[in-house]
Parts: C-alpha cells; structure tokens; sequence
C-alpha cells in the first residue's frame, strides 16, 4: 500500500484525488489544506509521495516543497495549472527536488479528472519508486568536468559521417537530468541535438526557454518545419510527436500529432525511427535517459545494432529507471553511464576536445 498525502486548497479536488488514489487501487491517503498543515503531518506521520498543488493559501507548493526537501526529503509530484505561471513554477519545483508532475484539471473539475486519472496513477507509483538526489552546483559540476578533461585526453573514436544528430529521449526525471548534460555541450559540438521530453504541450515552449538561458547551444522548441542544423538543440513539442523530413536536400525536424501506435508523447520510439529513415545510423548518436516505461528502447537498440553509438543513463542517477533499463536488457547500450557524463561522452565521440565550457550563462 502507497501513502499519499494529497495537498490542495479545494476540497473538491482533495474529495476527487482520494476517490482517485482509493484503496481498491492500492493507495492509502491523507489531505491537507495548505502547506503549513501540510508540514504540520509529514513532521508527525509517515508518507511514501506527497501530491502538491501549487497556488495555496498560508504557504505556497514551492515554498512548502523547499522545506520538505530541505528537512524531511521525500518523492513529491506537483500539480499544476495548464498557464505559462504554472509551467514556470513546475520547473522552479523541479529544480527544488519534485520528482515529476501532472496537469491540474480545468473547468469542471469531475469532468476533467478521468483526464489525468490513467497518468497521475502512474505517476505516483512511479515517485513512490523514484530516487531524490541532491542538486550539485553547476559551477562545481563544470569545474570538476574540465579537469577529468584534461586528466584523461579523450581517445580518437571511429569514423563518424560528415553530419548526423545526437538523439536523446528521457521522461520522468528530464528536466533536471537534461540540466546535468546539455549546460556542458560546447558551442562548437559538430552535431545538433534532438530531445524528445514525456511532456505537455504548454510546458515545451518554456522549457526550451529555460534551458536556452542555460546552455552555450542555441534551444528551441519545434513548432514548425525547421531546418536540422549544428549550434542549436531541438526540443520536440509537447503533447505530439517529432519526425524528420527532406525538402531541397535539406533535413529538416516537424511536430506532427501525436501517432495513435505510440503511448507515450513526444515519442522517443518514433524520433528515433524517423531519423534512421534519412540517416545512416552511424550518423546518429541514441542517448536514453531516466524515464519510467520503455519509450524508444526497441529503436536505439535497433540503432546500435546497425552501427551508430548509444548511451544509456546508469540507475544510479536515474529518478526511474525504466527506459534505459530497457535499452540495456536489450543489449542495445554501448556505454551505460550517470548523467554528468553524457556531455563528456559525446564531445569524445565527436571529436570535440577541450572545448567543455568555462562558465557559460547562468552558470553559478
């Protein structure tokens, strides 16, 4: 039996999330009104997850999240509204230590909830398994990495095609794992990277913002036929799919609704397919990341197989372990590594030396 303690300002959605998480589906719960009653239960009882809206009065999600990650860590997944204040604030969570987090119904609350039913479950079992790990400064991340760099000069790989992509697909757990790998890409990587992210279409847009502050690699999110091109990072728009396509020559990335054969949206399986239709896979490089699932197992393993490189994400750093899992049972992982190694990986196999960042935007 999984405790949850369910905390929300309305009553209706607290009546609504308990008949949800009911016994009969193996949860046990508890509510809370705020975040100061919130604080007030966890400091006297025991929770496996914890569900957290974001807009109360008294003590706001975030600030009740800090302190439960600062005194009494344990998994939480956000609820939060649809708006671009509520993806913002998603993020902000995220970075504080959330494990994940599902979409607030809107309008009439008891029409809207089977709307997110099948995915909150899922998610809370997912968190009541998830691994919390503590955020490590970016600058001591990057400090640390440099001189690993030139501890042990990076080995010349095989040959690899004059231009192909780096492939990355990740579900619960990404937004954090991703800040652990692509603040370090150099400016001068000679690929560009594609990343297909479990996530709703109105949080993408502000997700490529936030890491665009971050990164030396230009992001966008892809919400038009785009143009492939080297400097730039690609993050595929939520709630569909991203595929790849040829126009002049010119390999060029496009949303496209979400495809009925794939659960799971973007799909990781369905970029990675879609890219060895125009590349030869030893032009693409397959990076599997934390999720739970196994979006894009079966294709990065079938990349392997025809020659091109994959990375697996290790279950130590992993939040869930489910997708690379996969990939490695598959036997379709070259390397399986944390997260803080993905960049360096790849600037060894694109023959990218000394060139991780001194800083960068935001760094610190």
């Amino acid at each position: 039996m999984i405790r949850v303690l369910i905390v929300d300002d309305s009553a209706l959605m607290r009546r609504h999330l308990t008949s949800l998480l009911s016994q009969e589906r193996g949860f046990e719960t508890a509510t809370a009104r705020n975040g100061v009653e919130a604080l007030d239960m966890i400091e006297r009882e025991s929770f496996d997850v914890v569900t957290l809206d974001v807009n109360m009065p008294e003590m706001d999600g975030l600030t009740c999240l800090s302190r439960i990650m600062a005194h009494k860590p344990m998994p939480v997944v956000m609820v939060s509204s649809i708006t671009a204040e509520g993806a913002e604030a998603t993020f902000e969570a995220l970075a504080l230590g959330a494990v994940d987090f599902v979409r607030k119904p809107s309008g009439t609350i008891s029409l809207t909830i089977s709307q997110i039913e099948e995915t909150l479950i899922a998610k809370v079992k997912a968190a009541a398994k998830a691994k919390l790990r503590r955020s490590v400064n970016l600058r001591q991340r990057l400090t640390e990495q440099r001189r690993r760099a030139q501890e042990a000069p990076p080995p010349i790989p095989r040959s690899l095609g004059p231009f192909g992509m780096v492939l990355i697909g990740v579900s619960t757990g990404g937004p954090t794992t991703l800040e652990h790998i692509l603040p370090y890409l150099p400016r001068n990587l000679p690929w560009p990277v594609v990343v297909a992210q479990h996530m709703p279409g109105n949080f993408t847009g502000v997700f490529a913002r936030r890491l665009n502050g971050a990164c030396e690699l230009e992001v966008i999110e892809v919400c038009q036929q785009t143009p492939v091109e080297a400097g730039r990072i690609y993050i595929a728009r939520g709630d569909g799919d991203l595929v790849f396509t040829r126009r002049g020559g010119k390999l060029l990335a496009m949303p496209m609704p979400a495809g009925a054969d794939y659960l799971w949206h973007p799909s990781v399986a369905r970029m990675v397919e879609s890219a060895l239709s125009q590349l030869p896979a030893q032009q693409l490089i397959g990076v599997l990341l934390t999720g739970m699932g196994n979006d894009g197992a079966e294709a990065m393993a079938k990349l392997r197989e025809r020659g091109g490189h994959t990375i697996a994400q290790d279950e130590e750093t992993s939040v869930v372990f489910g997708m690379p899992a996969d990939l490695i049972a598959r036997k379709g992982a070259e390397v399986v590594l944390s997260d803080e190694d993905v960049a360096e990986q790849l600037c060894i196999w694109l023959r990218v030396h000394g060139a991780f960042k001194q800083g960068g935007r935001n760094a610190g």
